[in-house]
């Protein structure tokens, strides 16, 4: 998956007049920022030469794991037309520039973001987006706004600057402001999905119906140290394997997410949890079941169009 063009184009330009020394080291700081979940009460893009190396460097990937949950999602509901989007810690609008891809009904965005340089930066993008976007300073770290509730809400990659005791209570929050559908996406380490678990239990507790990606609402049947999470290929610009120091031209990205709605979803029997094994005529396949089960499961020719139709599947697809 790449960048929109005109989206490539203005996330570039944050390096424009930037020695890429400077941008690298910022993104190795991010980076170490990100990894070690650092918790300090500052933004981990607390400047403008932060903001600048995100774009470039984390941007690409951020923006593809969330478009490919989002996917997901539109393959459980197909009459899902969201016309007004709440970004809870908007960054540079990336869920708001996914959203456009998949959904054209897509209107209006309110976007609550409490860093200045990353409004900054995420104004001058969305700017160029063919839907209204809005934007408010909020430090969604301390709770949100009275807001009308809106079709589709989404926290891309903010659980984790989240203290622990604060989590709850901004998902109930969320739900509160969710007309339709709520979107979580996090990095896919062990420490997100377990953010991501808790996220579930809150959300179920809630009332909400799970769409994607679990096919149940049973307990996990995923134990440590195995966990739940997916993977986006990448690709990567000149200028994005420079600022990263990288020689491939692709990167995976790791992430775990949850969708729950006030609406069912259509119903469907598994998903893949990781990349399927193919070899001399078989495929060997990872599922999580709707019956709340793990199915480690192998076909092969003489299953005929299930063998057809497992050698299509990938990771994180769901099996009908």
């Amino acid at each position: 998956m790449s960048l929109p063009a005109r989206l490539h184009d203005l996330a570039e330009l944050a390096a424009e007049g930037v020695p890429l020394a400077q941008l690298t080291r910022a993104a190795e700081t991010l980076s170490g920022r990100y990894r070690a979940e650092v918790q300090d009460g500052a933004w981990h893009v607390s400047g403008d030469l932060a903001a600048r190396s995100y774009l470039l460097t984390r941007f690409p990937a951020t923006f593809a794991a969330v478009s490919r949950a989002m996917q997901e999602v539109a393959a459980v509901r197909p009459d899902f037309a969201p016309r007004t989007q709440l970004d809870v810690g908007a960054g540079p609008a990336t869920a708001f520039w996914a959203a456009q891809g998949i959904w054209e009904s897509l209107a209006d965005a309110l976007m609550l973001e409490g860093s200045p340089h990353m409004r900054d930066w995420g104004e001058k993008l969305s700017a160029r987006a063919d839907a209204q976007a809005n934007w408010q300073t909020v430090d969604v770290r301390r709770g949100l706004p009275d807001l009308p509730p809106r079709d589709l809400v989404t926290l891309a990659y903010v659980l984790n600057e989240l203290a622990p005791d604060a989590r709850a209570g901004l998902l109930l929050e969320m739900w509160e402001r969710t007309a339709d559908t709520l979107l979580i996406v996090e990095p896919g380490t062990p420490a997100g999905w377990n953010r991501m678990l808790q996220a579930r239990n809150v959300l179920l507790a809630a009332g909400a119906n799970l769409l994607a990606p679990c096919p149940h609402a049973q307990t996990c049947p995923l134990h440590a140290p195995d966990w739940c999470h997916f993977s986006q290929r990448v690709a990567r610009s000149r200028l994005h394997r420079q600022g990263k120091g990288a020689e491939l031209g692709y990167e995976d990205e790791k992430f775990i997410y949850l969708a729950v709605s006030r609406r069912a979803g259509e119903p469907f029997e598994a998903r893949v949890l990781t990349s399927p094994n193919t070899r001399s005529g078989l495929v060997n396949l990872k599922l999580c079941t709707a019956a709340g089960h793990l199915d480690g499961r192998t076909l092969s020719k003489r299953d005929g169009e299930a063998y057809k139709v497992a050698k299509r599947l990938d990771w994180g697809d769901k099996l009908d």
